[in-house]
C-alpha cells in the first residue's frame, strides 16, 4: 500500500521556504493532515501554473530520500521528475517560456 508518511510538516515546511527564496507565488491547498491530496499550486516568472504533490513511498529512490516532490504544468503538457524542494523550486523558476 502506497505511503506518504515522508511529506512530513517540516518537508511541507522546506518546499514553502524553497519557493519564497526562489521569487516564486505559490499557496498550498491546506492538507498537510492528508499528504495524498496535499497540492501546491505555484506560478512560474511566465505566468504558467505548476501543481506539485508529494510523490507514494514507492517513487522514492532509496538514495535519493530528500526527493519527494512532482510537479505537472498544463501549460507546457509536462511532468518533472522526482526532485528535492531546492531543486523543485530552481526548475520551475528556470524552466524556458
Amino acid at each position: 500500500m502506497a505511503s506518504f508518511t515522508h511529506a512530513t510538516p517540516e518537508r511541507c515546511a522546506q518546499l514553502g521556504r524553497a519557493l519564497t527564496a526562489a521569487g516564486l507565488d505559490w499557496s498550498d491547498n491546506g492538507r498537510q493532515d492528508n499528504p495524498s491530496r496535499l497540492t501546491y499550486t505555484v506560478t512560474d516568472p511566465h505566468g504558467r501554473t505548476w501543481r506539485i504533490s508529494p510523490v507514494t513511498n514507492f517513487q522514492i529512490a532509496p538514495s535519493s530520500p530528500a526527493r519527494i516532490w512532482q510537479a505537472s504544468s498544463g501549460g507546457l503538457a509536462t511532468s518533472t521528475a522526482v526532485l528535492s524542494a531546492r531543486k523543485m523550486a530552481q526548475h520551475i523558476r528556470d524552466v524556458a517560456p
